[in-house]
């Protein structure tokens, strides 16, 4: 059986409006960033500055998440996490954010971005 870590699948079906690339044009690239660390704040558990197991779980109410289940948390960090601690740093949270995100193809680049 064969794992990856690369992607998630989730089925949003009818429900997923990707909201970024409006963002990312209404804000430019630093508001829309600065957006982002403000998710990543409310998220994270303030004491390590990282978002946690706990502090995901405590926070999924917030984002609409009322009947997530323990494996599913852990796959949400894991898909994140990209040094293995268990825990996304703000770098991490804001590379998944636009990972995650159909909307926005980025060219690799510093500067340019693509909406879909």
């Amino acid at each position: 059986m064969e794992s990856s870590r690369s992607t998630m699948d989730f089925d949003f079906g009818d429900e997923f409006q990707d909201y970024f690339p409006s963002m990312m044009a209404g804000l430019g690239a630093e508001g829309f960033m600065l957006e982002l660390c403000y998710g990543f704040q409310l998220l994270m558990d303030a004491s390590k500055g990282v978002i946690t197991f706990e502090s995901l779980k405590r926070n999924c109410v917030i984002l609409g998440l009322h009947d997530i289940g323990d494996a599913e948390i852990a796959c949400m960090l894991m898909e994140g996490d990209l040094d293995g601690d268990g825990a996304l740093s703000q770098m991490e949270f804001c590379s998944l954010m636009f990972r995650l995100s159909p909307g926005l193809n980025f060219d690799g680049s510093k500067q340019h971005y693509r909406m879909e």
